[in-house]
């Protein structure tokens, strides 16, 4: 019983301690968002997980969202939190058509009018499956091309997982500045490092835990789903990319799309400085580093 008690209470603690330092460096950044009045860019997850992911994305010039994963209500109060809203959004960039990533995207279609963009197989799917509402904008993105999307200059590039057409995006602002967002991938491969390269900011898939997720209670298929090239890259996959990233321009680092079986933030965090440590950097001097929540994470600005 009382080992049962010093782990809750280690768990409770380290939650309260991301918690803790999250809301530090959002206040910090929301602070700083305010004071320079609405004039750079930022980024917001909103939803980041197995359960749902949505970041809203918004410059002097325009904003968009990348994925819509929960429901459409709770999408739009996250916004609100976020100070943004509903009514600005006329562009969702989608990465790919697996649930946790389009739970809201047809009545945030249907309610707000704005254009979905993808790869052509994404839009493919999610119209065959009836989730784009007919008289949509459909807009096809090819890989490496850059297309004009609501203030942004907008590129996809593939990325590996277990649906035909998925994708990361990067961002260019018009004040020069570039945001990337890359989850839900098995392996990563020269086309995502190439795109990530040069970002100001990037939010990146930390999964998993490798040991948690061996010894943990999924099903061997599944777990065998998630090591592979087609799965979800581990913290230490995602640590591994962290050093050439920092030396080619990223100063602002958010860990995403984290598991909550099989994963904690302090792991993810732990297995991210650890990298970026060996690498002689110091963290909240040459980078910050954050991990999305599940639910709200505050805003950062670029």
């Amino acid at each position: 019983f009382a080992f049962r008690m010093t782990k809750r209470r280690r768990k409770h603690r380290e939650k309260f301690n991301i918690r803790f330092i999250n809301k530090l460096q959002d206040r910090l950044y929301v602070g700083l968002f305010l004071k320079r009045g609405n004039l750079m860019a930022r980024i917001c997850p909103l939803f980041s997980g197995s359960t749902g992911n949505s970041t809203y994305i918004a410059s002097p010039k325009g904003s968009l969202l990348i994925d819509a994963g929960a429901s459409f209500r709770a999408i739009c109060t996250a916004l609100t939190a976020a100070g943004g809203s509903i009514d600005e959004i006329k562009t969702v960039l989608i990465t790919h058509e697996h649930s946790d990533h389009i739970k809201g995207l047809k009545t945030l279609l249907s309610k707000t009018g704005a254009a979905a963009a993808a790869s052509e197989k994404t839009l493919s799917a999610l119209q065959s499956a009836g989730i784009i509402p007919a008289g949509t904008d459909m807009i096809m993105l090819e890989s490496e091309k850059i297309t004009e999307l609501s203030g942004f200059g907008v590129k996809r590039f593939s990325t590996l997982h277990d649906c035909e057409g998925s994708s990361g995006y990067t961002l260019l602002t018009a004040d020069g500045r570039k945001i990337s967002v890359c989850t839900d991938l098995g392996r990563v491969t020269d086309e995502v490092r190439n795109s990530l390269y040069g970002s100001d900011a990037v939010l990146i898939e930390s999964n998993h835990d490798i040991n948690m997720l061996k010894n943990g209670p999924y099903p061997p298929v599944l777990k065998i789903r998630i090591l592979s090239d087609n799965g979800h890259i581990s913290n230490n996959a995602c640590a591994a990319e962290l050093p050439e990233l920092l030396r080619r321009g990223t100063k602002r680092f958010i860990l995403g799309h984290l598991s909550r079986k099989n994963n904690s933030p302090l792991l993810a965090l732990n297995a991210a400085e650890a990298a970026l440590t060996d690498a002689g950097a110091i963290n909240g001097t040459d980078y910050i580093l954050t991990v999305a929540a599940p639910a709200g994470n505050g805003v950062t600005v670029v």
